[in-house]
């Protein structure tokens, strides 16, 4: 049995300064109204050009993001190596609306891939969708490209070859690539693409990754039916199961626009419909490769109990467990040192360009009922017992 409450393993990569400083983060994010006020005050920061960077880069940035760069961002990833947790590289720029801005992304996503191929510590390669493309595109042939004028399908057919581009290069270099998922009102286009690209690239194995955010109540049966087709049409899928990251956004949109909320009605619908969808999945290994990208330490529990259940090898490539740079070091840390496979998300990026994926990751903290008490006990915890020793 693998023990989620051993701080001395969780930790043993941390040194006391960063203890203390982590402890003071999760101790601010606790906090809703600072947390709002930090993202006004940040926003307000930014439109002053005020500096901010270094600050932010001390302190936030460095509890949650590998660095600048690729290459900046390779000393966490050999930190993290030594301890038997891999690297997921996470190029986390938003909001780009130029098309050289789209090029340049699909380069640089694409030299993770490269660095992928020759670390065998980094076992997958990472992107958005928006991230290479107009949100709008997405939005409007969410519904169906035909529906698209002949200018937007001329866009959306850019977007489709920046796809091809990116999942090619990982097809050729042999390295799975996740595809993240979004707003349900842009998903339908997502998963569509990632379709498509999964029944050119996945004949051998399991390249392409499909999101499935389960807080989404409509997921369980989507895999269902995807598994289905998979093997009626004799390929491999991908899949990363998460919770979800736009919970709220999705239920104000559904409020605001009148149509039912695609969020599960209670937390506990969500957990049930994770944990269903990893047995799915395990039960199914025959063509599904999994990535459980979860904080929730029954879910890991259960996928391990899975795997022994089923006597899948705790080195099954196929199965990994992931966690975001910063967050559930006690999961992490723990299983890697049962031998399990584990991947920890490595966000880079310039400062001020990461800063909507830093203040997500602050206000999934806040929103989450105890996630951040979890993350503050463990912390408290091993303090004490380093002053102990």
């Amino acid at each position: 049995m693998v023990s989620f409450d051993n701080t001395e393993i969780a930790f043993k990569s941390k040194s006391t300064n960063d203890l203390k400083r982590a402890y003071w983060l999760f101790k601010m994010v606790s906090n809703r109204t600072l947390v709002k006020f930090g993202k006004w005050a940040t926003n307000v920061a930014i439109k002053l050009r005020l500096p901010i960077d270094g600050i932010i880069r001390k302190t936030i940035f460095k509890q949650f993001c590998g660095g600048i760069s690729i290459k900046d961002s390779l000393a966490t990833s050999q930190e993290l190596a030594k301890y038997n947790v891999q690297t997921i590289l996470d190029y986390s720029i938003e909001g780009k609306t130029k098309e050289e801005d789209f090029d340049t992304t699909v380069q640089e996503i694409i030299q993770t891939i490269e660095e992928a191929k020759n670390n065998d510590a980094t076992p997958f390669a990472v992107f958005k969708m928006t991230g290479v493309c107009l949100f709008e595109i997405l939005e409007k042939a969410n519904n169906g490209v035909e529906k698209l004028t002949d200018t937007e399908k001329q866009e959306y057919k850019k977007l489709v070859e920046r796809i091809d581009s990116i999942c090619k290069a990982a097809h050729s270099a042999g390295v799975p690539l996740f595809i993240d998922a979004e707003e349900t009102w842009i998903q339908n286009t997502i998963d569509n693409i990632v379709l498509d690209m999964s029944h050119k690239y996945n004949q051998q194995r399991a390249i392409v990754f499909n999101t499935l955010q389960m807080y989404r109540h409509d997921r369980l049966a989507y895999l269902q039916e995807q598994i289905k087709q998979a093997k009626e049409g004799n390929y491999f899928i991908g899949m990363k199961l998460v919770r979800g990251a736009y919970m709220e956004k999705e239920r104000d949109r559904a409020e605001e626009k009148g149509y039912i909320s695609p969020i599960q009605p209670t937390k506990e619908a969500t957990d049930n419909d994770f944990n269903e969808a990893v047995k799915v999945c395990v039960e199914n290994i025959d063509v599904v490769s999994l990535c459980a990208g979860s904080h929730n330490e029954k879910s890991a529990m259960i996928l391990t109990e899975l795997m022994g259940k089923h006597a899948i090898s705790r080195d099954d490539k196929r199965i990994f467990f992931a966690q975001l740079l910063g967050m559930s070091d006690h999961i992490s840390y723990n299983l890697a040192h049962e031998k399990y496979n584990v991947a920890k998300y490595v966000p880079y990026g310039p400062v001020k360009e990461v800063l909507p994926y830093l203040i997500r990751r602050a206000e999934e903290n806040t929103s989450v009922a105890g996630q951040t008490t979890r993350e503050l006990s463990l912390i408290i915890k091993e303090r004490k017992r380093r002053r102990n020793q």
